[in-house]
């Protein structure tokens, strides 16, 4: 049997991202601060075992180790030149290891610098940055996009057209990280969660959602909620089709990290990350995975439960 397009399969119901790739690259051994990108090329058998080890957890999607592979966060790694080989060789590794039967999700994360006129980076360089990446991608065979961890709505805008340039017939995701102020939820940049939905979905995306952040397992619960509030709102005041009504994902992290010995470590375990992942379902979230801290074990644990 043919595998369902994937505008299709979202369709369908409850769809599981995997879970963190740093969290699992960490306990092999990794220095905290390298180039995890530039693993695709070093060592593409621990990339393509973390993969697989989440697809047997039961993920429906993995994706691509490409967060920091754009040219501007290669930078500060002195890999900027290799961005295309990177982005290429992760698609190939994430590909081979979902098969032909589950997806694979291009992962772009911010540049992590400040557009102007905040800071220095031009707009244009920017999106032809975003672009580049997505080429890459899309030409070594990932079946859609996931922006995510962003916490600035212009760098977002430019991130979904950079991807919509190249690749305007693959669904994309897009998400932003936020923390629980006064008042609500914002991310870094102050962005409150009904203007995130707002902008992204007048982009056209796929989905919408929120991923990291500093939030605590009950407070995603309530982020998801303030999601489908927010949906549910823009849909009264806007005539959306079926077909490009946006769906909602969440990929929270394992609650809080604790500071030891300098490393953040999160102690929740599967059980209880699966418990708040079927309340982020029964909110009305039908993409669900996990952020930092999450290992196949968290994601195995959700398929389970969720599978119920």
């Amino acid at each position: 049997m043919d595998k369902l397009d994937l505008r299709e399969r979202l369709k369908r119901g409850l769809f599981l991202l995997d879970g963190a790739m740093g969290t699992e690259l960490i306990a092999r051994g990794v220095e905290v601060g390298s180039c995890s990108d530039y693993l695709n090329i070093t060592s593409a058998d621990t990339i393509f075992d973390i993969h697989q080890a989440y697809i047997q957890a039961g993920s429906d999607a993995v994706l691509t180790n490409t967060f920091g592979a754009n040219k501007f966060a290669l930078a500060r790694h002195g890999l900027s030149d290799k961005a295309q080989k990177i982005n290429t060789a992760a698609a190939q590794i994430a590909r081979r290891a979902a098969g032909e039967e589950k997806y694979v999700l291009g992962d772009i994360g911010p540049t992590g610098d400040f557009l102007q006129p905040l800071g220095g980076l031009k707009p244009a360089e920017c999106k032809a940055s975003f672009a580049a990446q997505a080429k890459a991608l899309s030409a070594a065979g990932v079946d859609g996009f996931i922006i995510e961890t962003m916490t600035a709505l212009d760098e977002m805008t430019i991130a979904i057209e950079a991807v919509k340039s190249v690749c305007g017939d693959l669904p994309v995701f897009a998400s932003m990280a936020f923390d629980k102020v006064v008042g609500g939820f914002k991310t870094m940049m102050g962005v409150d969660v009904e203007s995130a939905v707002a902008k992204i979905v007048s982009l056209g995306v796929d989905a919408v959602g929120f991923n990291c952040g500093t939030l605590t397992l009950d407070e995603y619960v309530e982020l998801a909620e303030n999601y489908v509030s927010a949906i549910k709102a823009l849909e009264k005041t806007q005539a959306t089709s079926d077909e490009r009504r946006a769906t909602i994902f969440a990929e929270p992290n394992a609650g809080k990290p604790e500071l030891v010995q300098n490393r953040a470590v999160y102690n929740v375990s599967p059980e209880e990350f699966a418990e708040v992942a079927e309340k982020i379902h029964s909110a009305g979230v039908s993409i669900i995975g996990g952020c930092c801290g999450t290992s196949p074990a968290h994601i195995k644990a959700v398929a389970a439960k969720l599978s119920k």
